[in-house]
């Protein structure tokens, strides 16, 4: 059946990515408390109300993981300013959504604001490979809104966390001597670390004066902190 996606929408590498993207289950899988403290972990980091871990399809976008916008249900992939990161397979950032000029990208940020009220977006891509990208990490705003070079790299860092979390998430399931209690073990190791990121970022943000960018030491800390996680992932990716 011919898609619906408009061809422009999609990544040259497109088959490949489907097949990709059924290997690791991510569309149907429920929802895992290790990608939920992900997210609110990254709307607090940036202060910004809504983040969500996105899987995009063949024609929509479904949600993994979603914090501050309940509810939100799947969505046609045209309509989604996620699948310009996928296609485009690199961080996509729209300081004031409404602004937005281009054929695709109108129609996803009319949809945005007029159905959520969003007017900042910022979305880097879940890589399981290089060329691979089965989704986004994406934070949202109702207020347009400046995102520095420092944020787009450490957003670059949550959305590569998120990718090995999915890695190791395959591997620890699909392995011998694994099995679904063991990546139980891991999610919840995982999750307990990033619970304890989000409560030290509460603090350190509590503690800076009020301002619309995050401070750098904030960001800095985190980032650290966010190599120690990657760290307990990797030794579930695999070897070249």
């Amino acid at each position: 059946m011919p898609s619906s996606t408009p061809s422009l929408l999609l990544p040259p590498n497109e088959a490949d990515r489907l097949t990709t993207l059924r290997t690791y289950d991510m569309v149907a899988a429920p929802p895992e408390r290790v990608f939920a403290e992900l997210v609110e972990l990254s709307a607090h980091v940036f202060s910004l109300p809504i983040a969500l871990i996105s899987i995009v399809g063949a024609e929509e976008v479904v949600y993994k993981a979603v914090y501050g916008l309940p509810g939100v249900p799947p969505y046609p992939r045209a309509d989604t300013l996620c699948a310009l990161v996928v296609r485009a397979n690199k961080p996509v950032i729209l300081t004031d959504v409404a602004a937005a000029r281009h054929p695709y990208l109108l129609s996803a940020a009319e949809i945005a604001a007029q159905v959520a009220g969003i007017r900042f977006y910022a979305g880097a891509p879940l890589r399981v490979a290089p060329a691979h990208s089965l989704g986004t990490l994406c934070v949202l705003g109702y207020q347009p809104r400046t995102f520095m070079e420092e944020e787009q790299h450490l957003l670059e860092q949550f959305a590569h966390v998120v990718g090995l979390a999915i890695v190791a998430r395959r591997a620890c399931l699909v392995e011998e001597g694994m099995g679904a209690i063991h990546w139980g073990i891991v999610e919840h190791q995982l999750a307990e670390e990033v619970r304890a990121l989000v409560a030290l970022v509460r603090y350190l943000l509590q503690r800076a004066s009020p301002q619309l960018a995050v401070p750098l030491r904030v960001l800095d800390h985190v980032g650290r902190r966010l190599a120690d996680v990657r760290e307990m992932l990797e030794e579930y990716q695999p070897r070249s």
